[in-house]
Formats: structure tokens, sequence, C-alpha cells
């Protein structure tokens, strides 16, 4: 039905009952007494092989095991191409915990024992042409003990629990709607949860374009950064908690909403982050701020030279402002202090104009419980570690600076006018 449902994406299932080992001599004369229900009974390591295989574009010949003769080898093996979805389907699949690690989605079908005993019956009655007494002692034997022992414990690490399997219609388009949303994501969001990347129209691309452009004047450049900064500002709002709230409409109605996060703050990395500054405050009104300041020292190196942070800034949410994410060493050096600060990692929100591949790596892993949020993802970093295609220096283009002597004069004046 999944398949069905996004009959416009590639999509491909992958059994796990496809990695079934070959049975030895030995075993082919015991059959009866082989516990096909056992993790054991699995070639594991062939079916990680395939998956990663899948997931990095690499077509795959995934085996056709035969259950009458008990061989993979004994029909061609099916190739199968990349995918936009790939769908790995089988009882014990969340019984290894690499291939748990590979998913995105793990969904746990809960069906009643006597329909899982019916279904049986009828597949290897019709299907493997075995006995019906055969069926039922292996039952006894081997399954029931195997779902108690294999498959029942893993339905905690299920993201998704569905009753009734594929009568649950309900369910099966919440998942398959789940899947177009990610499909329609960046790359990097489907990898990094805690990223978000605000949609994009043809205003945004369209203001994006202009600031890019090294030939639009200082004013336009503000202008433009400025909207499109407050569009950044207000998608980074949205993911702070809201708690509900009942007012009276001047019509002496009830009207139910929401009540916007009280303890909150800023914080801007100097000198660029200022330029987020006045979206900010135009969102929240008398909102405090705090500054920053890191020193880069060659590549990578990273100093911090100043720090003025409220005093309460641990029981704030943080919005950490700094318009361009590039290597993500900087901002690592402002998270790490902002912890050390005492504020939760999860109460940080990181609000970036564009943002590299590299940065988003480095931070969406170093901090996992962090939301990230930009309106575009560029391509990459040159051999000179500067974001490309880019927009070149924002806080010279910004504040009309063009060198470091402007720069050292500026920033202090900054400091003294604007830190609370």
């Amino acid at each position: 039905m999944i398949i069905q449902q996004l009959h416009d994406q590639r999509v491909v299932l992958v059994n796990q009952d496809s990695f079934y080992h070959n049975l030895t001599e030995e075993e082919l004369a015991r059959v009866h007494e082989y516990n096909f229900d056992h993790p054991d009974a699995f070639d594991t390591e062939k079916l990680l092989d395939s998956i990663e295989n899948l997931r990095h574009d690499r077509a795959v010949d995934i085996p056709n095991y035969d259950f009458k003769s008990y061989k993979s080898n004994a029909f061609p093996a099916r190739r199968v191409n990349p995918s936009d979805v790939i769908i790995l389907e089988g009882i014990l699949i969340f019984h290894d915990p690499r291939v748990r690690e590979l998913m995105n989605m793990k969904i746990f079908v809960d069906t009643d024992a006597d329909v899982r005993l019916a279904r049986r019956i009828r597949r290897d009655t019709v299907d493997k042409g075995r006995d019906i007494g055969a069926v039922l002692d292996q039952y006894s034997k081997f399954v029931k003990p195997a779902f108690d022992d294999f498959i029942l414990p893993t339905k905690k690490y299920a993201d998704i629990i569905i009753p009734r399997g594929g009568d649950n219609h309900v369910a099966i388009d919440l998942i398959v709607q789940h899947i177009r949303t990610k499909l329609g994501q960046h790359d990097l969001c489907k990898i990094y949860p805690n990223l978000y990347v605000i949609q994009s129209t043809f205003q945004i691309r369209g203001m994006h374009t202009l600031i890019r452009d090294s030939l639009t004047t200082k004013h336009d450049f503000v202008f433009y950064s400025d909207r499109l900064i407050r569009l950044v500002v207000e998608h980074g709002l949205g993911h702070l908690p809201f708690t509900e709230k009942q007012v009276i409409t001047p019509t002496g109605s009830v009207y139910t909403g929401v009540d916007f996060c009280k303890r909150l703050c800023g914080v801007s990395v100097i000198r660029s982050g200022e330029s987020m500054e006045n979206a900010l405050r135009a969102c929240c009104k008398g909102i405090k701020i705090g500054k920053i300041l890191i020193h880069r020292e060659g590549d990578n190196g990273q100093q911090l030279i100043y720090e003025k942070l409220p005093q309460d800034i641990s029981e704030r949410h943080v919005l950490l402002l700094d318009p361009i994410l590039g290597t993500g060493n900087s901002a690592v050096q402002a998270i790490s202090l902002l912890i050390k600060k005492g504020v939760p990692e999860s109460n940080i929100i990181f609000l970036n104009l564009i943002s590299a591949p590299q940065g988003v790596h480095v931070v969406c892993k170093s901090f996992p419980r962090l939301k990230i949020v930009t309106s575009e993802i560029e391509i990459g970093l040159n051999e000179d570690f500067r974001v490309v295609p880019g927009m070149g220096e924002f806080g010279d283009r910004y504040f009309g600076t063009d060198d470091d002597d402007n720069l050292q004069a500026v920033a202090p004046m900054q400091l003294s006018n604007q830190s609370r």
C-alpha cells in the first residue's frame, strides 16, 4: 500500500527473507529441525552490504531464495537499482542494531496472534507446498518461541506501531505523507532532523540573487538581507515552546490561541551576527541580546576574545545569530560557551542566512539537540575555506567596511553601544 501511494517516486522493496543462508547437506537432511525463525538463519552481513550500496546509489543483486530447495542460488538474482525510498521488510529486521541504525523510519506492524497463525498456515501450505501438520509443528516449536524471544522485544525500537496492518488506512496515509515531506527536503535535512531550511519561493530566490550579486549596492544589499533575515528569525521563533492561551475578542467571543515563550534572549556572533539583531528586536520587543567575539587564527584556529551575556542566560531559550555558517568552527566555539554558561543544548536555536554542508555536519554532529534554521544550503567551501557560491564577506558588505582597519574601528564601538 505504501508503494502504491508513492507511485510518483522510485520505491524498491527489499525482503529480509531473501537473505537466508544456504543450507548445508547436513542441514538439508534434517531440515525440519532447522530454525528459520532465529536471527542466525539470515546472512545479515550480506543484507547490510546490499542496503549500504543502495543508500550510496549503487545497484545490487538481491538473492532470490528458493523455499523448496533452501538455496539462494536456485534462481537468478534480482537486480535492484538505487531508489528514492527503500522499504526493508522482515519480521526479524529490528533484531540487529546495525540494521536498525540504517533506518530513517522503523515501523512495527502489530497483528493479533490468531491472525498471524492463520496467515502462516495459508502461506506455507499454498505458496511453499508444506503439510499443515508440519506447519503447526514448526509454529509451536520454532515460530512462537522466536516471536517471544526475538521479535516482540524489538517492538520498543519502533518509531511507529501500526495495529491492523494494511487495514489501517489512516496510518498508511500518515506514513506516505511523512515520506513525501522528507523527499521534498534538502538531503541534509533527511540526515539531520535538527536542521530546518525555510521553504524557498521565487521571492526568496530573487532576494538571494540580489544579495549574492557582487554588483549590488550596499543599500540594496542591506535592504534585501534584512528581509531575508526577518524570515529566518520568524521561522526560528516558530520552534520555541508555546503554551495555550484563551483571550476574549472585541466581539465578546473566546479565542483559543498560544502564548509566546517569555524566557528568551538573542546572542550575536560579532560582527556579522549583529546584522540580525534589528530583525530579532522587531519580532521580540525589548529582547535582551548578548555578544560573543571569536577571532579566527589561520584556517581552523579559533580564539574567544570577548563575551557579554545576560546573567540569567542559563534559564532562557537562546537564538544564536550568525548569517554565515562556513566551517562550523566558530559556531562550535560559541555554542560550547553557551553550554558552559548553563544553557541546555536543546534550548539553543542557531539562525543563519546561508549554511555550508561542512558546517552543518560539524554543528549537527557535535550538538544533535540544537536546532539550525537557515534560508539556503550552499554548495560547499573552496580551498580558502570560503563559502561558495556565497556572498563574500557579509559583515563588510552589510556595514560598509572593506578592510581590517575599519573592522578594528567599528567593532569596539558596536560593543559599547549595543551590549546589554
